[in-house]
């Protein structure tokens, strides 16, 4: 007898292959048998022509903080998403001596929009080295299946202290990074992640550690990493690693090179498209270079108390670097440093996350009551009734109302038609939810149900057996994750049950449901009929159904290679 039979489904089994109907059989939290009318089970649902697909796996998260606190990590499992990987951009909290643990908190603050206040009240320190790490979350117990990857700006401030935004390492400390690399792959690390982006500052608008390596130490982590055959390197790319360079340490090290972010922008069109040609060149030499890329539109909801996607420009280091509201309205106010950001806005065009597309930026919501019937405005709008320049424009109103007004910015992959083009390159990794992070501006935990909507059922772009695939039996070989990513018999019961006429994420809402009240945007599920995590089930029709003390998941320790 089956502990579960899904009945009557279109079976999409996650290799690209065109569905089969019939009914899927789960015994022991693993795929028992696929085939017409199967026997009797413990339970039974009726999936009456539903599709159903192996469970979404997403590949760029930022759940290590969260995770500890909320096992579950919500809302990913009620959207599909039954395996997580962590430590993307190699901003993790293990390792971590405890005299570092609020500044690793308070980089995280700044570099992936974390609430300081909820970090504080909801990190479970029960850890100090990445493997301790790994043990915490396999005593507590985790909702989906995690895979951790060993985070280079950790492991440089656990040999550096805090001198690690200031300096290149000494070869002693480099050879020690190493050696933590090699504690965290054999510990069960999927891999080892980076970041030289210049958008990713910590507090005050220090660099994050990683943007301080130097190319030995780069090629000595990475190759650590891959000394077993094992693991990824997954780098959030600036414009010091290029392609050609990050081929070199492919071929060097042997091992898959995951790069993020490849997001198009309206005002560089052929950028996004000129690091694609360059990935696929690397790959027919035999280099697997993988482009990371969303199937999402970029939109950031912001305030000028934390305006991230200003934050890469080098014009806004004084503001980052104010130690309390009244030092940084005055900076805000003054003409000169107005000026520089003006100047930079207009040189480096293109090459910023925000580059001057004022039509694109909008006033959400205000904090005077009087302002209301401005919410929905654009800035250039607003600026052209005004009579001003748009940044004065919009730091003059900010200013006006306290730094209270919360804007949103849409800002890249925003043209469907060269997105499109973007995720039908077979190659591309589709992921960047950035789940975890960015909580106050965004929420795209929900990017795989996009996928078979938007871009599957209602452009066309990619076939639903392309969508699946692209969601889940790609990613689990390029992370090697061993039995997953696919129905097959033996694997794990990772199920996905949903609607392709009516699947889609649901509209954004604001939350205040993190530790000490903190907010955050939350999204909902639309024509999901059903999430299993290793046989148990954890959504419905309903949304999240799981008892939260369950613990369905597995922390990922071993990878195929």
């Amino acid at each position: 007898m089956f502990d579960l039979v899904i009945k009557d489904a279109e079976i999409f089994d996650g290799s690209g292959a065109k569905p089969v109907r019939g009914d899927l059989g789960v015994t022991g939290g693993r795929i028992a048998e696929i085939g017409p009318k199967l026997g009797a089970s413990k339970e039974t649902v009726k999936a009456d022509g539903l599709a159903l697909m192996p469970g979404i796996i997403d590949g760029h998260t930022h759940y290590d903080a969260q995770i500890t606190w909320d096992p579950f990590v919500d809302p990913s499992p009620a959207l599909g998403v039954t395996t997580a990987i962590l430590g993307n951009c190699g901003f993790t909290i293990a390792p971590c001596k405890p005299q570092d643990r609020d500044l690793t908190m308070r980089h995280l603050t700044h570099v992936e929009g974390m609430s300081l206040d909820a970090l504080r009240a909801g990190i479970k320190w029960g850890f100090e080295s990445f493997p301790q790490y790994l043990d915490m979350l396999g005593k507590q117990g985790v909702g989906p299946n995690v895979a951790c990857f060993a985070g280079h700006s950790a492991i440089r401030t656990f040999v550096m202290g805090e001198e690690a935004t200031e300096r290149a390492a000494t070869a002693d400390e480099v050879a020690r990074m190493a050696d933590l690399v090699r504690e965290s792959m054999a510990a069960g690390a999927v891999g080892f992640a980076s970041s030289t982006a210049e958008a990713h500052n910590g507090e005050g608008g220090t660099p994050m550690p990683s943007r301080l390596a130097d190319d030995k130490e780069l090629r000595a982590l990475v190759n650590a990493m891959g000394e077993g055959g094992k693991g990824v390197y997954m780098l959030t790319k600036g414009s010091k690693t290029s392609i050609p360079y990050l081929e070199e340490i492919a071929a060097e090290a042997r091992r898959p090179v995951v790069i993020a972010a490849l997001f198009h922008s309206n005002t560089n069109p052929t950028a996004a498209f000129t690091t694609l040609d360059q990935v696929n060149a690397a790959r027919s030499r035999g280099h697997q270079l993988v482009a990371q890329t969303s199937c999402c539109p970029l939109s950031m909801d912001f305030s000028f108390k934390s305006p991230y996607l200003f934050e890469s420009m080098q014009a806004w280091k004084p503001a980052m670097a104010a130690h309390d509201p009244a030092e940084l309205k005055k900076i805000y106010s003054d003409p000169s440093w107005r000026a520089s950001v003006r100047n930079e806005l207009a040189e480096r065009r293109g090459r910023l996350l925000f580059n001057s597309e004022w039509n694109k930026l909008f006033v959400v919501e205000t904090a005077k009551e009087e302002n209301r019937k401005l919410e929905g405005s654009t800035l250039a709008e607003m600026a052209k009734q005004a009579g001003k320049d748009p940044l004065d424009c919009i730091l003059d109103f900010a200013l006006s109302e306290n730094l209270d007004t919360l804007f949103v910015a849409q800002l890249l992959h925003n043209d469907d038609k060269e997105v499109g083009k973007i995720l039908a390159d077979p190659n591309t990794h589709i992921s960047l939810s950035d789940a975890g992070a960015h909580l106050t501006f965004f929420c795209d935990a929900a990017f795989g149900l996009h996928l078979l909507g938007h871009w599957s059922r209602d452009l066309g772009v990619l076939d639903l057996p392309q969508a699946v695939h692209r969601l889940s039996g790609q990613p689990a070989k390029l992370f090697g994750l061993q039995g997953r990513g696919l129905l097959k018999q033996g694997y794990a019961a990772d199920l996905m049950l949903f609607d392709k006429a009516t699947v889609a994420r649901g509209p954004k809402r604001r939350a205040h449901d993190l530790p000490a009240g903190a907010a955050r945007l939350t999204t909902s599920a639309v024509g999901l009929h059903g999430v299993w995590i290793n046989g148990a089930q954890v959504s419905d029709a309903k949304g999240f159904c799981a008892d939260p003390k369950s613990r369905p998941g597995e922390v990922l320790r071993s990878f195929a290679a």
